[in-house]
């Protein structure tokens, strides 16, 4: 690409701060407000938000639809999205707009997406536990800028990239909401379905297991490579993810032999976010089940799979949190667990059609989540090439 007619600028020279706020922002009409945990990392959408008249928010940081919210703390999370509604905001949300005379608005959002503005906000962060950025620092920012003509091309370009992603993320939203109530009408009371305890699928109960306690793994036992442990932070989507899990040496798991997993278990969490679910593939036969994990052993291998949609349904999630103990943090126990009721089809075929239906959706969503990755892959290179 040439760079000719590139000139180096400060974004402060091209970007303005905007510190207007509202102290009573419902008698102006403005009735949303977005904190921190709004923002998803690596998102230029806002797919969340609050509503000022149904919660008890103190934020009076003005902001206005097509500017920027840049997450200060924590730069390294990577959040700023682009306002699509007038609101209020965090403190800890810087609100930009382009100077149009200089900087195309619609070349703002991907300009602070580099690599090279996140690193340069990360750097210019002080504090130790929760470091922040600040603005004075971000306006320093020096970075090539083309003329307007070639702003607009390449703002064209990556609206069309960044369109692309949000179309592939409406379709695997829509994906989610069809596989939620498909398990519960499949997998719910009606339809003729019968109703079991869970401790009767698992060989009376003897199936189900709770992870170590504190006294017999410690922190201290983590090492860099072994046999890896499944915490309930490390179940998402269904799956394990392997990306930060703990590992113990395979002498300390051959001690916690009991709680090793196979093919078909399924993971729970014991306490915190009862919404979690993992199924065990071969590819994690023998890990271990962690501290604040429950693993359930189907007996009936065959129907373990449709076990473990009964118990992601939605109504199953209710009936735990309603029946799990303690104030602070909802904690289950093995007889809570054997209590859990299912409910499956009264025929094998009927909960095999079942499955495959629920299956054929989760490979779909597969498809589209390897795409959506594909695309910001494509996005980040274009932002490397374009606006390095």
């Amino acid at each position: 690409m040439s760079k000719e007619g590139w000139q180096m600028v400060r974004f402060g020279d091209v970007v303005r701060q905007v510190t207007e706020t509202e102290q009573n922002p419902l008698s102006k009409g403005i009735t949303r407000y977005v904190g921190l945990a709004d923002l998803d990392p690596d998102s230029i959408q806002l797919k969340r938000w609050g509503e000022i008249a149904e919660d008890d928010t103190t934020f009076t940081r003005l902001f206005r639809k097509g500017q920027m919210l840049f997450g200060r703390r924590r730069a390294y999370q990577r959040k700023a999205a682009l306002a699509p509604f007038d609101g209020i905001c965090s403190g800890d949300i810087i609100v930009m707009e382009a100077k149009p005379q200089k900087l195309l608005p619609e070349l703002l959002p991907f300009l602070i997406h580099t690599d090279g503005f996140f690193e340069y906000a990360m750097r210019t962060s002080a504090g130790s536990l929760s470091p922040r950025t600040k603005w004075s620092h971000l306006a320093k920012y020096e970075f090539a800028l083309p003329p307007l003509a070639e702003q607009r091309r390449i703002a064209e370009i990556l609206t069309a990239v960044e369109e692309n992603i949000r179309q592939h993320e409406n379709l695997q939203e829509a994906l989610d909401l069809e596989l939620r109530v498909l398990r519960v009408h499949l997998f719910g009371k009606e339809n003729g379905n019968i109703i079991y305890k869970l401790a009767d699928l698992c060989n009376n109960g003897k199936g189900i297991q709770i992870g170590p306690f504190g006294s017999q793994l410690h922190a201290y036992d983590y090492v860099e490579e072994g046999v890896p442990v499944v915490m309930p932070s490390n179940m998402d989507s269904d799956e394990v993810l392997a990306n930060e899990i703990v590992r113990i040496t395979p002498q300390m798991a051959n001690k916690l032999s009991r709680h090793k997993v196979k093919v078909g278990d399924i993971l729970l969490p014991r306490r915190g976010e009862l919404d979690r679910r993992a199924y065990v593939h071969p590819a994690q036969e023998g890990w271990i089940c962690g501290t604040g994990s429950i693993r359930i052993r189907i007996q009936d291998k065959a129907i373990s799979r449709a076990i473990f949609h009964a118990l992601s349904a939605r109504h199953t999630v209710t009936w735990l949190e309603r029946f799990a103990v303690g104030t602070t943090m909802p904690n289950l126990n093995t007889t809570i667990i054997s209590n859990v009721p299912v409910y499956l089809p009264n025929k094998r075929e009927a909960i095999e059609t079942a499955v495959n239906q629920l299956e054929q959706i989760l490979e779909t969503q597969k498809a589209v989540e390897q795409k959506i990755s594909a695309t910001q892959k494509l996005k980040r290179a274009v932002l490397r090439e374009m606006l390095s």
